[in-house]
């Protein structure tokens, strides 16, 4: 399986929480899984904000931010160009859809239709789980966070 995943879905393969087994199963059945290059700065945020809200001790969170920084050159990394920025505009206003969401679905939509194939959307993202649905991709998981 192709997939492609969203913060919102990689944060739970480094923060257990709902949906963590699913991510991990999703990840060993995966060839490849990517992600935007935006990722790595939400995935920073999303790390920190674990620390600030006590969900993770600051030990915890430095051994986290280490473990996904030390997974990073795995991922498939997508990069952001005028014409990924110029799609994710579109589409915040099809789907108001917030601006990195609409980036993730932007680089989404634009490898599916580079490789030509079907890929899965990994989001628990309510809203870009549906614009992603909306926009014909398969998402994970299969129904609606």
């Amino acid at each position: 399986m192709i997939l492609y995943l969203d913060t919102s879905a990689l944060i739970k393969r480094y923060i257990t929480e709902s949906g963590s087994d699913d991510v991990q199963a999703w990840l060993s059945n995966a060839e490849p899984a990517s992600t935007s290059i935006i990722t790595r700065a939400e995935m920073g945020a999303a790390i920190t904000k674990a620390i600030r809200m006590n969900w993770l001790t600051a030990e915890q969170g430095q051994t986290t931010l280490k473990w996904f920084r030390s997974e990073w050159e795995s991922f498939g990394r997508l990069p952001i160009n005028e014409a990924t920025v110029q799609r994710a505009d579109a589409l915040t206003c099809q789907h108001n859809l917030r601006g990195y969401d609409a980036v993730h679905l932007a680089c989404a939509l634009t490898h599916r239709d580079g490789l030509g194939i079907a890929l899965k959307f990994a989001t628990y993202d309510r809203g870009l789980w549906q614009a992603a649905k909306d926009e014909g991709l398969q998402v994970l998981p299969e129904a609606q966070p």
